[in-house]
């Protein structure tokens, strides 16, 4: 029978195992399954662009109207872009050359540098000021938005759905004319204008602050005889699928909170992946008293933010170049002859950056929209998790002495618990000798050895499980952790000391080519950095201050357990492995204070010398 120490340590192993094996199933075979289907992607779309019909307009859109100009605003309209149609081949152009091709409205601030399209009013070109691709000196802005003629093409639009008496109306073809404003600010809005020959005139005025939020409101006049009838719109449309993590606890994709219905109905978080819009092509809603649409990377996101009631939907379309796309239609409203009408819509374009989402939801009071950042299941662990981690980065002034006290703070919180469990493990150490007799004289008996076990255990008021708490604590712990290192804004890019300049990323270094002495690129299995080594060194002598167990198998798991560990969790972000290092390290100084305290022996250096005795390795004769 397995001693009370040795099971709660092989329960430590066993868990560890689940989250490494969780690890590999969730995020290494779908990351590699992705790399797989973006690689046919990219095949099957280089073939499909030799071939792409322009026979639409520019954009691959056909507006929502009829030929005469009028369709049925509300029920039964179409937003444009949802119809299925060809999609606008890619051009050969650089990204500048194609945005040349275009009259444009200049925008910028001190977080966005970009432009607005004249030609639907679109909002295509859009970099992020504060953020790079690689942490490298010079490496490119971050492009969250693209004309629809380049291969990344990602953009949002507003515009309006022909009903009674309306005739043509903002689309996607629309050419805007500037009626105020030259460059668009934090401190200068822009006003477009467009007029139609049924007496209707639209004024667009656009402002942005000095984060990510646009807001467009509409004013319409009719100045025909005739009462009108319209629907706004929105939509964002990405075209070809793209790069993503391909791992199952970060969503990346369409996304959206579908609010109360008519009949009272709450819809709540809906999310898809673009492969499972693949499959469903469509997921269309009733009518909405609230809510948001959008599309989110890992960092970033574009999302749409109607005013009113409005119809959310989730599309793909497979025509011409594959698309994805979000969009919503309003509700209709009438506009009285000699009347005005003025709608107001929100597009958040940018980083999800914590406290600026939570903002918006707050001081806008939008439904949920927090929620475009992925806490997950259990965000009522993981959000004040992660600002715990922020207030301490705050006062800290680093993310990764953040991590440490956090683990400080957990150990601290928990003390009383580990406390008993570790002095519970004290007291049964002390009963071996009275545990080895009782297993001696019931022999291959397990019953009675077992019922001689728990007489023992009730005599000395012991409980043999109390041990597992430590570990049982730490995993939730170690998910709501990794959670916020893999998936917050912050720790991107967030450096520690030294060679680690990025918290959310695997430790770079290598011990197989001597953490850079020798020229040479391991390939990724052997990417072993300093990191994971020191967590596997403190598992290991984890591991040690416990009897080596007599059983050869258990000796081996526990002479082999912080390789194998070393090695996978080398791939995990160096902000989780030092956490797990740390953390060990702390738990041996607990262990060894609490053991010492019940005149305990601490076994870790007569086992660390015993490896070394060759009498006592040595296979009896």
């Amino acid at each position: 029978m397995m001693d009370g120490n040795n099971k709660n340590t092989f329960l430590a192993i066993a868990l560890s195992i689940a989250v490494i094996v969780v690890w590999q199933f969730f995020y290494i075979n779908p990351k590699l399954d992705a790399e797989r289907e973006a690689a046919q992607l990219a095949a099957d779309q280089t073939a499909t662009e030799q071939v792409a019909s322009q026979s639409s307009d520019s954009n691959g859109n056909v507006p929502a109207n009829n030929t005469n100009g009028e369709t049925s605003a509300g029920t039964g309209a179409n937003v444009p872009g949802t119809q299925t149609t060809s999609s606008p081949a890619i051009s050969g152009d650089s990204r500048e050359a194609v945005l040349a091709t275009s009259k444009r409205v200049i925008l910028e601030t001190d977080s966005l540098i970009g432009s607005i399209n004249l030609k639907g009013a679109r909002i295509d070109d859009l970099k992020l000021k504060n953020y790079r691709e690689t942490i490298q000196e010079g490496s490119p802005l971050i492009e969250l938005l693209s004309p629809s003629e380049t291969k990344n093409a990602f953009f949002a639009e507003f515009g309006w759905v022909a009903g009674t008496n309306a005739g043509d109306v903002p689309g996607p073809n629309t050419m805007w004319e500037v009626s105020a404003g030259k460059t668009l600010t934090t401190a200068r809005p822009v006003t477009l204008k467009w007029s139609n020959d049924k007496g209707l005139t639209f004024l667009r005025t656009i402002t942005l602050d000095e984060n990510y939020m646009f807001t467009l409101t509409d004013e319409v006049k009719n100045t025909s005889s005739s009462s009108v009838s319209l629907s706004p719109y929105g939509r964002i449309t990405r075209f070809g699928k793209p790069e993503i993590q391909g791992i199952y606890v970060l969503h990346e994709g369409l996304i959206g909170i579908f609010g109360e219905d008519a009949a009272g109905e709450e819809q709540g978080l809906q999310e898809y992946t673009y492969s499972e819009i693949e499959d469903d092509k469509q997921l269309l809603s009733e009518m909405v008293k609230s809510g948001w649409v959008g599309i989110t990377d890992k960092y970033w996101a574009a999302a749409l933010l109607p005013t009113g009631e409005f119809k959310p939907r989730f599309s793909y379309f497979s025509d011409g170049r594959a698309r994805y796309q979000t969009d919503f239609l309003g509700k209709a409203i009438e506009i009285g002859a000699g009347k005005t009408a003025t709608v107001e819509q929100r597009l958040f374009a940018g980083a999800k950056k914590v406290d600026i989402v939570d903002g918006y939801n707050d001081t806008l009071k939008l439904d949920r929209f927090d929620r475009l950042i992925d806490w997950g299941w259990f965000y009522f662990i993981t959000k004040p998790m992660f600002q715990l981690l922020s207030w301490l980065n705050h006062f800290l002034g680093n993310f990764g002495l953040a991590i440490l006290a956090t683990t400080v703070i957990v150990k601290a919180i928990f003390f009383p618990l580990a406390n008993l469990s570790y002095a519970s493990m004290a007291k049964m150490k002390k009963l071996q000798p009275e545990m080895a007799e009782i297993k001696e004289r019931h022999g291959t008996d397990k019953a009675k050895q077992q019922q001689a076990m728990m007489a023992l255990y009730k005599k000395e008021k012991i409980n043999p499980a109390a041990g597992c708490w430590p570990v049982l604590i730490q995993i939730p712990v170690f998910f709501s952790l990794y959670k916020v290192i893999y998936i917050t804004l912050e720790m991107r890019h967030a450096p520690f000391f030294g060679w680690i300049q990025d918290l959310a990323a695997p430790d770079p270094t290598s011990l197989f080519n001597l953490f850079g002495l020798i020229p040479f690129d391991p390939p990724s299995f052997l990417m072993v950095g300093i990191w994971p080594l020191l967590m596997g060194i403190t598992m290991f002598l984890q591991m040690r201050m416990n009897p080596t167990p007599p059983d050869p198998t258990q000796q081996m798991i526990f002479t082999w357990m912080p390789v194998m560990f070393t090695f996978m969790l080398a791939s995990f972000p160096a902000g989780l492995v030092i956490y797990w290092a740390w953390n060990n390290s702390l738990s041996i100084v607990q262990q060894g204070l609490i053991m010492r305290r019940h005149g305990v022996k601490v076994e870790l250096f007569d086992n660390l010398k015993g490896l070394f005795d060759k009498k006592k390795n040595e296979p009896p004769k």
